[in-house]
């Protein structure tokens, strides 16, 4: 038969690609509610099984980086699939406002313009930060199109569309009236530069060498790293079954000289305090640190502030005050020395020091009243739910380490001194009584009775994004009436990256039980971090980041799928190398190049085959293959399922049965059937060049190779 015209030349993405995308986008089939109907051998319509994933919103503040093109290739592998299948597949796209992080970013624009946002009106900040996070998103959502993402644009959610800030102040609502919010001043994670607080899984550490002081205070030796925060510590703490300290009773006082002149210290006992640490004995200052706070709240210990928002010391600092720690610290310590309050010091100390995960700056704990939510009862329902199976982890170690996480939880912060976010809807004012001043709050949109004018003011704070985002599941699908909700929740997988176990797919998991009653997933994929080639992280300062849409542009969209997935366990880092992607160019090439050697062959007229047309064998050995791509893809073993559809068309179908066909027509309705099941299998990994093939075939069963018949029948759970 005639070859069609396009296969006179070689295989060009560029010149495809936005055609394709084009065609599936106009076929309305990327919604489910449009999808054709499947017919059973009476020709009556068959029910169609729901399958959902809800899309990770990304960032809508910058480019797609190499984690993004991961998770939009392994999430679209899995619609794909299951869309051929038959199945009513909705595969729900968003956009992150993205809170802090986008504020951040915005923050590096303004220090550019020699601006800064302490300088600006809020609502003015909001609007500027709001204009260039929606020109973002339009950028992000043409280059997820870029990706082949197959995502039902029509149902696309922004995290601060209407509908996802009203559930959000309903569960923040609900959670105080079961009783598991509550307002405290607490010790948080402070950073100084962003001046917000942060929760513990926004800070990282660092490990840093730094002198370590040995200073005296009275007849004790004590330790610290940090010298600047002792100008408040006026209580010295043992351990009650120190004997070394026996003689020292609860409440005895001593006279001692410190850093600005004469004191009076408390003896405080406390199992806090280490014997095999040091001497055995330590002064706090709860007021910048969380082990010194939890042992002044056990004590009814009062407690001041050392060194205030910016990072700089307050007038307790005595002369000293207005200064930076940074810099305050060698004078002080020098005037110490002076003063024979320094025993010794240890100038080569290694200690772990928490840093804002953004700036890297040393985070200052800091005592400051926030909204925080109870989690040990959430976490309780959340380890019934994985130990019991309800949800899957896909890897026995992900799994350990979310299960030691929530056994181990702390109340959350979910307070945030940002502009950029949703609102927290409370109010405060001040109230007397007894002679006391104390702080009355309100939660609501709205001021209660009485409103502005009786002295109730809005809390300027925002919500924590992860707060909001990890309602995302129940908020996209329509909690609580929505008919998507009723029809698709629990989703069928949450796929995301291994880094954001506990940012967020914990945190789904806790608030979804919480307020639906389910899991929002039903199993939890896991990838982990794209490196670059030598198995480095990417970074703009090593100069090794890979652009996905600058490699999507030189080798194709294929090409940079496949290497995203071959070789790509889950749970694991990926090294990802251009020369890898470079190969499966030449892979998507080669399968352009058997179509065309294929389409040149004599077929069975009307490519009815008649009994005995195809090569029964050949038929057997593809038919197997096809069963075991389908078991492998059913278990999430992707990557497995790619190379054998790699290996079998290039060293089997090109190199061999190809090979032995020429010269034998014979052969035409057996490489037909084979290549048209290929093209299917390979849809899923490589949508664009696979669709533009099967666009030329000259017959074929649907008109979209995204809604054709998947060629293998095959049903079981996932396992680990």
């Amino acid at each position: 038969m005639e070859v069609p015209e396009k296969f006179t030349k070689p295989y060009n993405p560029q010149a495809t690609e936005d055609e394709i995308y084009k065609k599936w986008e106009d076929s309305g089939y990327f919604n489910p509610d449009n999808l054709p109907l499947r017919l059973d051998a009476q020709g009556k319509p068959v029910e169609m099984e729901p399958f959902c994933i809800v899309m990770p919103p990304p960032n809508a503040n910058g480019s797609l980086h190499a984690g993004h093109a991961l998770f939009v290739t392994l999430q679209d592998i899995m619609v794909r699939f299951a869309r051929m299948r038959g199945k009513k597949t909705l595969w729900l796209p968003g956009a992150d406002h993205a809170g802090f992080e986008t504020q951040v970013v915005y923050e590096r624009q303004l220090e550019k313009e020699g601006r800064s946002r302490f300088e600006m009106p809020p609502e003015q900040l909001y609007k500027e930060i709001l204009d260039f996070t929606l020109g973002n998103k339009i950028f992000m959502e043409g280059q997820l199109r870029q990706l082949g993402a197959s995502c039902d644009w029509s149902r696309e959610l922004f995290t601060l569309d209407e509908r996802v800030v009203k559930t959000v102040y309903d569960t923040f609502r609900k959670l105080n009236d079961d009783g598991l919010l509550y307002r405290g001043s607490r010790i948080v994670n402070w950073c100084p530069k962003h001046q917000t607080s942060l929760s513990n899984l926004e800070t990282e550490r660092e490990t840093r060498t730094s002198p370590f002081y040995y200073l005296k205070y009275g007849p004790f030796t004590i330790g610290t790293v940090r010298p600047e925060t002792k100008f408040g510590d006026k209580y010295v703490v043992m351990h009650p079954g120190d004997a070394r300290y026996s003689k020292y009773k609860e409440g005895d006082m001593l006279e001692l000289e410190w850093i600005n002149g004469p004191i009076t210290a408390t003896v405080i006992k406390d199992e806090a305090s280490d014997p095999a640490v040091g001497s055995g004995v330590m002064t706090i200052t709860p007021w910048h640190s969380g082990t010194d706070f939890e042992i002044a709240q056990r004590h009814n210990l009062p407690y001041e502030q050392i060194i205030d928002w910016r990072g700089k010391l307050l007038p307790i600092a005595g002369e000293f005050a207005g200064m930076s720690i940074k810099d305050a610290r060698a004078k002080i310590v020098e005037k110490m020395q002076q003063k024979g309050l320094v025993e010794k010091i240890d100038g080569d100390y290694t200690n772990e020091v928490p840093v804002c995960y953004k700036c890297g700056r040393e985070i200052e704990p800091q005592v400051k009243a926030q909204w925080f939510v109870k989690m040990q009862p959430l976490a309780r329902r959340a380890i019934e739910a994985v130990t019991s199976g309800e949800v899957k982890i896909l890897t026995d170690s992900q799994e350990k380490i979310l299960l030691h996480w929530l056994e181990n939880i702390q109340d959350w912060n979910i307070s945030r001194q940002i502009v950029w976010g949703i609102p927290i809807p409370a109010w405060h004012r001040s109230t007397y009584a007894h002679g006391k001043q104390d702080e009355e709050w309100h939660i609501g949109e709205n001021p209660p009775a009485g409103g502005l004018g009786d002295g109730w003011t809005r809390d300027t704070d925002t919500f924590d994004t992860w707060f909001s985002s990890s309602q995302w599941p129940f908020i996209t699908l329509g909690f609580p009436d929505g008919e998507d909700f009723k029809t698709y929740y629990p989703t069928d997988v949450m796929e995301t990256g291994a880094d954001i176990l506990f940012f967020w797919v914990a945190r789904m998991l806790m608030l979804g039980l919480y307020i639906t009653g389910e899991v929002p997933f039903k199993n939890v994929y896991l990838h982990g971090l794209v490196r670059d080639a030598k198995g480095q992280k990417m970074s703009k300062s090593k100069g090794n980041v890979i652009s996905p849409l600058t490699v999507s542009n030189e080798y194709g969209t294929d090409a940079l799928r496949m290497g995203l997935v071959v070789g790509n366990t889950p749970g694991t880092d990926l090294n990802l190398a251009p020369s890898k992607i470079g190969a499966y160019k030449k892979f998507a090439n080669k399968l352009w190049n058997i179509a065309r050697f294929v389409l040149s062959q004599d077929l069975p007229a009307g490519r009815q085959e008649t009994e005995g047309a195809i090569r029964q064998e050949l038929k057997d050995e593809f038919d197997a293959l096809a069963a075991d791509v389908t078991n492998d893809i059913e278990q999430y073993r992707i990557y497995m399922a790619a190379e054998k559809l790699y290996h079998y068309v290039w060293d089997r179908f090109a190199a061999e049965i190809v090979e032995e066909s020429k010269g034998k027509p014979e052969y035409g309705a057996t490489l037909y059937y084979i290549l048209e099941n290929s093209l299917k299998l390979l849809h899923p990994f490589m949508p664009f060049v696979t669709e533009a093939i099967w666009q030329e075939l000259p017959e074929k069963e649907s008109d979209l190779l995204m809604v054709a018949q998947w060629p293998a029948r095959h049903s079981g759970g996932p396992q680990k």
